[in-house]
């Protein structure tokens, strides 16, 4: 460890900004790809982790999904949606069970979501006398997972420590690595 350390000190004062100019560039790079990711699928949040275990045997806890959110797609029974609910700030994965369309000026579209091994119907998960969500509650369908991914997420958040090693030693080996 000790000599990693070394390294830092060895550099002069311009190699040092350099990788830290390095590790800046890093960082916006993922985040100008994650706003173009957000641009083109339409999506608020276009990758999420399943947290739960409520959508086996379709997902699993770690799950990562590719969503997209167009907003001239009608939603339909049977898909698999990510819905907000207010006053939540985790977004829920469940599938659609029920739609009801109302034939009114707006064009109404209404539906109702479960978890495929929940025995009940989220309207429990609602906000108190929702019965209903509507295009507004959706942040996307689900278009493609990867499985098990997302798992060194929720460690990371369940495991605030875990976190913080990963990040310290992503950022030790940017200042560190010379090309």
């Amino acid at each position: 460890m000790q000599h990693i350390f070394d390294d830092v000190w060895r550099m002069n004062k311009r190699q040092f900004l350099y990788q830290v100019l390095s590790f800046g560039m890093i960082v916006s790079s993922a985040l100008m790809i994650w706003k173009g990711f957000m641009v083109v699928t339409g999506s608020e949040s276009p990758i999420v982790v399943v947290l739960s275990g409520s959508m086996e045997p379709a997902f699993h806890r770690g799950d990562l999904l590719f969503l997209t959110n167009y907003q001239d797609e009608p939603v339909r029974v049977g898909e698999i949606i990510v819905f907000k609910v207010e006053g939540r700030v985790i977004p829920i994965v469940h599938r659609v069970i029920k739609v009801h369309e109302k034939g009114d000026q707006n064009n109404t579209v209404k539906f109702l979501t479960k978890g495929d091994n929940n025995s009940v119907d989220d309207r429990g998960l609602y906000v108190q006398g929702q019965l209903w969500l509507t295009q507004k509650d959706v942040v996307g369908k689900a278009r493609g997972f990867l499985p098990y991914v997302g798992l060194v997420t929720i460690y990371m958040n369940e495991y605030p420590r875990f976190k913080y090693a990963v990040l310290t030693l992503l950022g030790l080996y940017v200042l560190v690595h010379r090309e």
